[in-house]
């Protein structure tokens, strides 16, 4: 007979089995991406404010979540593409992994999570979190209509940095406005280069990609421009807040890095796409952070 202790036992890596499962279909290591990038805007807004460790919790948790929601509900609205791509078959919706309801549900906990961190930060931040939730989820459907689906994507995702410094601060600053474009142009260019591996199955299913719409060289190309271009606002980032040399080097090093990764895709051998995506852009984006958080530990010690 099994007793009460026996069962909740065996339930234990029934529960870890599923919290993965949830996480893999949210991809959740992807995360790595845009965190950097808030948590970056957290360690400039101590220059002239002082945010509790409370609200950094909160801006976390908020960012970690909207991200959730937003994955979630992208799985959720391309189950019936995922099902016809042999690349996503194997996903854990269209594989039945996970039900529909179980996907529904997880959206609505992580974007009820997501408005709650917001309210706990401020009026404001309240009030924005619902219209922001809406261009998180838009960006699901932007496939279907538009081949600039990739910078929609890199927009919505760089409402993050911006979004942190309001919570932190309560107001707008053109530097971490600069640090949010450089988000967009990084993730735009790098998601141009994902989608290459679908260029043909998009362009069967009359899908919106610019892969498909223009040939994978002449969306690498673009790809490399968006990634110049966040470089440059890197740079801006670096004179607008009057960082030290070592944010400097760091991005001089993330160009380097840029340049890697273009190097790594050839247009007729995209073997190397996941090396660039996840490995690359990983370093990039934990780099940047690192980069900011010592140059401005360099800066205090220099006053």
């Amino acid at each position: 007979m099994m007793t009460n202790n026996s069962k909740y036992f065996t339930s234990v890596p029934s529960m870890i089995e599923k919290i993965k499962t949830y996480g893999r279909m949210i991809k959740f290591s992807h995360t790595i991406f845009a965190l950097p990038f808030v948590l970056s805007a957290v360690v400039l807004a101590f220059r002239d404010y002082s945010p509790g460790l409370a609200d950094i919790v909160w801006i976390i948790v908020a960012a970690v979540s909207a991200r959730s929601s937003a994955m979630g509900f992208n799985r959720i609205a391309d189950v019936g593409f995922d099902r016809e791509n042999p690349r996503t078959m194997n996903r854990e919706i269209p594989s039945g992994q996970l039900s529909m309801a179980s996907a529904i549900g997880f959206v609505i906990l992580s974007s009820a999570v997501f408005v709650l961190c917001a309210a706990m930060l401020s009026k404001l931040c309240f009030y924005l979190s619902i219209p922001v939730l809406g261009v998180l989820f838009g960006y699901s459907y932007t496939k279907r209509f538009t081949r600039w689906c990739h910078l929609y994507l890199g927009f919505a995702i760089s409402l993050a940095p911006m979004g942190a410094w309001i919570a932190a601060t309560g107001t707008f600053s053109w530097g971490i406005l600069c640090l949010s474009l450089a988000l967009m142009t990084y993730i735009a260019g790098f998601d141009i280069i994902y989608s290459c591996q679908d260029a043909a199955f998009d362009q069967g299913q009359k899908l919106f990609s610019l892969p498909s719409k223009i040939g994978i060289q002449n969306a690498l190309n673009l790809s490399s421009v968006l990634h110049a271009v966040s470089f440059v606002f890197f740079l801006l980032v670096y004179s607008i807040f009057d960082m030290q040399a070592v944010f400097l080097i760091t991005v001089c090093v993330i160009g380097f890095l840029f340049v890697v990764e273009h190097k790594l895709v050839n247009p007729h051998d995209l073997k190397n796409i996941n090396i660039a995506f996840f490995h690359v852009n990983s370093v990039i984006s934990v780099l940047l952070f690192v980069g900011i958080l010592a140059d401005e530990l360099v800066r205090r010690w220099m006053v």
